[in-house]
């Protein structure tokens, strides 16, 4: 069943826009941003989860909204980790300022024993990851509202570091 979704969610990614109500306008050209979230929200207790990850991310989006980055965080275990993906975003709104909605799927590396088995496909510690994300942007800055499947959720702030 989650191979499904997988699967499912990464071919919305590469078959264009499965939105069209979210279409704009052409946008204008790339932009590299930096994101930072200091603390994750976990859906069940354990005294043993990390709430302080200490996510920082660097992402590059393209003209067309396809998306690369890489990000540094310590996993819900304390085990510093790294998320290298790529995905696509869909905004609705003007191009300074408006919603967006993203899927990012890549390679999260960095879930070891004992904790291997808290990523559905993990292998010696490297996995795969598919994260939907919900956001505002306003001008060169943005929020994000990180789904990080079954665990949890976090927030991002963001800012455009090169436009």
């Amino acid at each position: 069943m989650r191979t499904g979704f997988i699967c499912l969610l990464v071919c919305l990614c590469l078959c264009g826009n499965p939105f069209p109500a979210l279409a704009d306008k052409e946008p204008e050209g790339s932009v590299v941003s930096l994101h930072f979230s200091p603390y994750v929200v976990h859906y069940s207790r354990n005294p043993e989860h990390n709430s302080y990850p200490w996510f920082t991310l660097l992402e590059w989006e393209s003209a067309s909204r396809w998306e690369i980055g890489g990000a540094y965080f310590k996993n819900s275990y304390h085990q510093p980790c790294g998320y290298i993906y790529g995905g696509k975003k869909w905004i609705y709104g003007p191009q300074d300022q408006h919603l967006f909605f993203k899927f990012t799927a890549g390679v999260i590396i960095g879930y070891f024993e004992p904790y291997e088995n808290k990523l559905p496909i993990n292998d010696n510690g490297i996995g795969l990851g598919v994260i939907p994300t919900i956001g505002y942007k306003y001008k060169r800055a943005s929020t994000q509202f990180v789904v990080l499947g079954t665990s949890g959720f976090m927030v991002t702030l963001g800012y455009d570091i090169w436009k």
